[in-house]
Formats: structure tokens, sequence, C-alpha cells
């Protein structure tokens, strides 16, 4: 998992040194511009300071077969979709507006990424959306 140092600093009470996989304890890579002083003792996290192609790598190696996903703020997804990393998007939206916040999809340039619709499942509390990026 790849996440941004806000999403860090925000889910790090709710789900501790092991992570948001809970006791399963998958490896988070944390992008940032500096490496927090006080991370939990034995924790599950990792700093990335040079980039998302360097979270990237890292992930995958730790990953092996599995699936990496990106998960959390705005700021890192724009910053794996503008350099050409990401292969699917899940879009979830719930029925509630916020009046502020990073919009998800902006500063990703004036060209248009095209999609493919993969899944729309629609929940009484949410509509989950999956697309596949494709490649240009």
């Amino acid at each position: 998992m790849i996440t941004g140092r806000t999403t860090y600093d925000t889910s790090l009470p709710w789900s501790g040194a092991d992570g948001p996989s809970g006791p399963d304890r998958r490896p988070v890579f944390v992008l940032t511009h500096a490496a927090p002083g006080d991370p939990p003792d034995g924790g599950v996290y990792r700093f990335v300071t040079d980039g998302v192609e360097s979270a990237l790598d890292r992930a995958r190696a730790a990953a092996g077969d599995r699936i990496v996903c990106i998960m959390g703020g705005a700021n890192v997804g724009q910053q794996f979709l503008t350099a050409g990393l990401v292969d699917e998007i899940s879009v979830h939206l719930v029925p509630v507006l916020f009046g502020a916040g990073t919009r998800m999809f902006d500063h990703l340039g004036l060209r248009h990424r095209q999609l493919e619709a993969l899944e729309a499942v629609a929940t009484p509390t949410a509509i989950h959306t999956r697309f596949r990026v494709i490649p240009e």
C-alpha cells in the first residue's frame, strides 16, 4: 500500500503500528518530504522521500505477486496518475458534498485520460465503481 503523509498522520491514531490492514500487517509506504521523528515502534510504515517511482518500486518488491494500491489523499493519486503509473481507479461515491478539500482529479494536465468501466455496484450507502486506465 502507498499513501501520503497527511493520510498517515490522520489515520495513525486509528490504525496504530499495524497500519490499515490491522493484524495482517501489510507494509505501508508513505510518500513524504520528511519522515516523522516519532513513528510507532515496530510499525509497518516505511517513509519514502525520493518520489512516486521509488515508492512504487518498493511497494512492488514488498507485494510480490499481490496488488499494490494507493490509498488516501488526492495529492498522491494525482502524482501517480500524472506519472502514468496507475492501472485502475476505484471511485466510491457517497451522499455527502464537501465544501473544501483537494479535488481528486485536479492538476492532471490538459490532456484527457481514457478510462474503461469495469464495475459499478450500488449499495444503500455508496456507489462503488472501478475503471481501467487506458495507456496512452
